[in-house]
């Protein structure tokens, strides 16, 4: 009776056109203006959005969504989560048409990042329409991608996530500063990781989150065109040791980084063996230094 997978995210964005310029210059996204607010929505498959700006003074999140299949899922896991203490808010008519899904509650997990469960996603027939040539993005049950937080007590936050919400622990990696845990709840080899406080980053911000494509092509014309404007590079073009995955890592306007690759691993339950990591890298993802 666990989530599913990751369905969206809401951010509070300071400079809303330098993301719709990252949207449509090199992700690909398929950009939608809401009728009725300021709001920036991003589409990436069949749902109507999966990724939602908000103007704003300050960059913030306002919620993660993670999705599960039944209503009856969602009544569980609301129970199970008010039976650990903690604050449960249900979703608004308001909320549930802004979201576009037919049912969620939202809580604040263990390092006060604002989460939604949701039950019911709104689907467009209208077929996903990139805008830059490209073959579009591998979502669908596997869901939006994968957000990495940065949690003050990682174990104790991994430990919330399986036992509450219902993911299994794919593997780990402690290179250098970092120690982290990845987590699946579909055969997306991950679809959350947690890590440790290093490198600068503090308990309940998001490090970053990962948009694969369908075709390595993709990952390698938007890194031509990140290189070509000199936008702010993270990491470069490399392959993760964990979950294969080609990509490499661009500063987003909010502050933190985005992952953008394609061909990380499935895991299947039966035959997976979990490991341990001691390298994020089998080659390239130099780090390219602080963008100012």
């Amino acid at each position: 009776m666990g989530v599913s997978q990751l369905g969206y995210f809401v951010l509070n964005a300071s400079n809303i056109e330098a993301w719709r310029d990252l949207a449509t210059s090199v992700i690909g996204a398929e950009v939608r203006r809401d009728q009725t607010s300021e709001q920036l929505l991003l589409r990436f498959d069949g749902h109507h959005h999966r990724i939602a700006l908000r103007p704003a003074n300050a960059n913030s999140i306002v919620a993660i969504g993670w999705e599960v299949p039944t209503l009856g899922a969602l009544d569980v896991l609301r129970t199970q989560i008010e039976s650990h203490g903690f604050a449960v808010t249900e979703g608004t008519r308001a909320d549930l048409a802004d979201r576009k899904v037919e049912a969620l509650f939202r809580f604040n997990d263990l390092d006060g990042v604002p989460l939604e469960i949701y039950y019911g996603p709104w689907v467009d027939d209208i077929p996903f329409q990139p805008t830059r040539p490209m073959s579009g993005f591998n979502c669908g049950s596997l869901g939006l991608g994968h957000v990495v937080l940065v949690s003050k007590d990682k174990d104790k936050a991994a430990r919330f996530y399986q036992d509450i919400l219902g993911f299994s622990v794919t593997d780990y990696i402690v290179a250098g500063e970092l120690d982290a845990t990845f987590l699946h709840c579909n055969p997306r080899h991950h679809s959350l990781a947690l890590m440790n406080e290093c490198y600068g980053q503090r308990s309940g911000e998001l490090s970053h989150f990962m948009l694969e494509t369908r075709a390595l092509d993709d990952v390698g014309r938007a890194y031509n065109i990140v290189r070509s404007r000199k936008l702010p590079l993270v990491l470069s073009l490399g392959q993760h040791s964990n979950d294969r995955m080609t990509s490499f890592y661009v500063r987003t306007p909010s502050g933190f980084s985005m992952e953008y690759g394609w061909g990380g691993l499935l895991v299947d339950d039966a035959r997976w063996q979990i490991k341990h990591h001691s390298t994020t890298k089998l080659w390239g993802h130099d780090y390219m230094g602080t963008p100012t």
